[in-house]
């Protein structure tokens, strides 16, 4: 069972915390499409493997589709249809598969989320960030607090049952009482999953520029640390699964993608930037869209590859695994790796904070408190 990631290189608008951001002509896009189409065959043919890498089986078994980027939702309905004919040509799609397209809610109208449930899509990840006018704005984002609310009440009109929210936390000038509005808002509409990040000032963006020439404000770490605690006790009270750090969800309405990640599922990714993972190897595409797509016409290599060693793969189940309600598994360790990694992993924990995690049933499982701290306690049980 796999996952399939399609990666959609283009942007509305550049948001200025981010460092991602594509805009294309109608020419362009109709030629990109043409290349995932023609990187979706490569994919299950064996002698593609020196241009592409990662290969499955053709009729593989395949779980998860996923439509991310980039703005995935300014897509044609006919542009995604043909993507999904061509998956389901090549692969074996699960029944109940979880089809997921990303959407910006102001790409959202009642004939658009007709049209997407007419191609299979059966969830979607809508990017609300705010329901504060400022905040939007803020982040240069092309929709307004009403579009907001709007889009996730035509979600579940148009039938969409499974769907997600996005919220961003940390952001300068977002007061707690405006941040349990947000979390409120979500509740109230009944949304079925949550993700939450904190905002985050990457290297070689705008907002960093920003920061550095006083022209916005930092983000406040202490800020962001009692607005993340807000959303755990808030999620939690709500009824919410706190399944992933940055996840909860009501029963049932788990991510089944973004959970193959955190359990290493292999997943394959198309299209420029997308990652790939088979369990020992990861790829990853170029990211240069004009590069890409001279690549895929000359039919020359598009990834790069690194293949895991052993030490490898324990500390990134160690990272990924302790990011998850169930924690890490020591069984799981004895199995993949040796039983002799568990008895340096407990050396090491008794080092950490006892307020940090618990132990279940051989499993460590960290605490609200440890959930904190999560980058620094798997950097010290790394091996």
């Amino acid at each position: 069972m796999a996952g399939i990631y399609i990666h959609i290189p283009f942007c509305k608008q550049a948001c200025f915390y981010c460092n991602f951001h594509f805009s294309t002509s109608l020419k362009d896009r109709d030629r990109m499409v043409a290349d995932l189409l023609k990187e979706i065959g490569w994919r299950t043919q064996k002698e593609k493997e020196p241009l592409c890498g990662m290969t499955l089986p053709e009729k593989s078994q395949i779980e998860t589709v996923y439509f991310g980027g980039g703005t995935p939702s300014i897509l044609a309905a006919e542009e995604i249809d043909s993507l999904l004919r061509s998956i389901y040509k090549h692969y074996n799609v699960s029944q109940d598969a979880e089809i997921t397209l990303e959407a910006n809610p102001d790409d959202i109208s009642e004939d658009k989320l007709k049209m997407w449930r007419s191609t299979g899509i059966n969830r979607l990840s809508i990017g609300i960030q705010s329901f504060f006018d400022r905040d939007l704005k803020w982040m240069n984002r092309g929709h307004d607090s009403k579009q907001a609310e709007r889009s996730l009440l035509m979600a579940r009109d148009a039938g969409f049952h499974n769907f997600s929210a996005d919220l961003i936390f940390g952001i300068p000038g977002l007061s707690d009482q405006d941040w349990e509005f947000n979390m409120k808002k979500l509740i109230d509409l009944k949304v079925p999953h949550i993700s939450s990040y904190a905002l985050t000032v990457e290297p070689k963006t705008a907002l960093k520029r920003m920061i550095e020439l006083k022209k916005k404000e930092n983000v406040n770490d202490a800020g962001q640390a009692r607005q993340f605690k807000m959303l755990m006790h808030t999620m939690r009270k709500a009824g919410y699964e706190h399944y992933e750090i940055s996840n909860f969800a009501l029963p049932g309405f788990r991510s089944k993608h973004n959970s193959s990640y955190w359990q290493q599922k292999p997943y394959l990714g198309i299209g420029p930037s997308a990652h790939s993972f088979d369990g020992n190897h990861r790829y990853w595409n170029m990211a240069n869209n004009p590069l890409y797509m001279k690549a895929m016409e000359d039919e020359t290599p598009i990834f790069q590859m690194e293949t895991l060693t052993e030490t490898m793969r324990l500390n990134e189940y160690i990272m990924t695994s302790l990011r998850t309600v169930e924690g890490m598994d020591f069984d799981y360790v004895t199995k993949k790796f040796s039983p002799e990694f568990n008895f340096t992993i407990r050396e090491k924990l008794n080092k950490l904070s006892a307020n940090w995690f618990s132990e279940r049933k051989d499993k460590v499982v960290l605490s609200e408190e440890g959930i904190l701290f999560t980058d620094k306690i798997s950097a010290e049980l790394f091996f």
